[in-house]
């Protein structure tokens, strides 16, 4: 059986950018890949600021928001998250929505595939992996960036990779294909 990996769309912003950049990454990772993949679109569950009065790790969710979240997050086996850089830092709804779940998390890698302007993305993904570290997910070394974002998306709104993009994505899933394998017996006991 496959290992399932979710790719989520990070940014619940007007005007974004990311379903672009992760319809490559979604498309690229079924032809490369051996994952089971499903693209997540942050947005779509319409998570507020963290609502639950009970701490994520006893999983008392109250609101079905966060029990649609917990579901589509525990059922997978890897993470990729695709994420913009704004003023620095990760989108605060991606942030939000890791703090909202806590056990979910738990030894699973994850990649980040990163976009901005002349940063890529970087100073985000680095952010990013240290917040992923802290709730128990395996946040690998190796990320993809995407400098120049907006060069790279046609007048139809489809992103356009580089040949050096679709190199390091196809790096990065091979490193999160060996960790989530890897991972998946500890998760087991």
């Amino acid at each position: 059986m496959a290992l399932k990996l979710n790719i989520i769309i990070s940014s619940t912003r007007p005007g974004r950018v990311g379903p672009a950049v992760a319809d490559w990454v979604n498309t690229f990772t079924k032809e490369h890949s051996k994952f089971d993949v499903t693209l997540v679109d942050l947005a779509d569950f319409k998570l507020p600021l963290i609502d639950e009065a009970a701490h994520p790790s006893l999983q008392q969710y109250q609101h079905a928001h966060t029990k649609r979240w917990s579901e589509s997050m525990n059922s997978a086996d890897a993470y990729v998250f695709v994420t913009p850089e704004y003023d620095f830092f990760p989108p605060a709804s991606i942030i939000n929505a890791i703090q909202v779940l806590a056990k979910e998390w738990a030894y699973k890698p994850a990649g980040v595939v990163c976009y901005g302007a002349v940063s890529g993305g970087l100073r985000s993904a680095q952010q990013l992996r240290l917040l992923l570290a802290n709730v128990d997910i395996h946040a690998l070394m190796r990320t993809v960036p995407v400098h120049l974002v907006k060069k790279h998306i046609n007048d139809e709104g489809r992103f356009t990779p580089t040949e050096e993009m679709n190199q390091s994505l196809k790096g990065m899933l091979a490193e999160l294909d060996k960790w989530a394998a890897a991972l998946k017996p500890i998760r087991a006991s």
